[in-house]
């Protein structure tokens, strides 16, 4: 896998539906300048592990927000899969109405760009990324699709790289960074 932390983020313009379930948009990399975007690939709609890391993240938005950070979530489903999903009651496996948008990368091709498309199932990995408001990336995560991912851990290094400082292991956000 080429290295992408310390890049540019790659571009990317894809469909997409907001969190209300109705609304149809366009999503591209230029619509987050200016802001920290969590940028997080899931392999499926209509799945086990997905809705709990989807939904967790949505009810931390107000979190996300307060440091200047915007969430947009990822798969390979087309936006129509999508808006099925959000209005789908949780209790029926669906998704419910949501804090950020989920985009259709159908193509294929910002998954592939991102490095976490598995080319013979044609899914994504589970992969998120912090990119910074210039557009680079500045951190990235990517593993098993059996496993979620932490929204705690997410926001703890999107601090520590707001921080601008020197963060040791399990740096929390109000703790001294080191001196060198």
């Amino acid at each position: 896998m080429q290295r992408i932390v310390g890049t540019n983020a790659p571009d990317f313009r894809m469909d997409a539906i907001k969190g209300d379930g109705e609304t149809f948009t366009t999503v591209s990399l230029s619509d987050y300048k200016g802001k920290w975007l969590v940028l997080f690939y899931y392999p499926l709609d209509f799945t086990f592990v997905c809705p709990t890391e989807i939904t967790g993240i949505s009810n931390r938005m107000p979190e996300f927000q307060k440091l200047n950070a915007e969430i947009l979530g990822v798969s390979i489903d087309s936006k129509f899969s999508h808006k099925a999903w959000i209005n789908t009651p949780q209790d029926k496996g669906g998704l419910g109405k949501l804090n950020y948008a989920l985009a259709s990368d159908i193509n294929k091709e910002v998954s592939r760009s991102y490095g976490v498309l598995i080319e013979e199932d044609g899914i994504a990995l589970r992969g998120l990324f912090i990119i910074d408001p210039e557009g680079k990336v500045r951190y990235s995560v990517v593993h098993d699709l059996n496993v979620g991912r932490s929204v705690d851990e997410t926001l703890r290094v999107l601090q520590a790289l707001q921080s601008g400082g020197l963060c040791p292991i399990d740096w929390k956000p109000g703790e001294a960074p080191l001196t060198v």
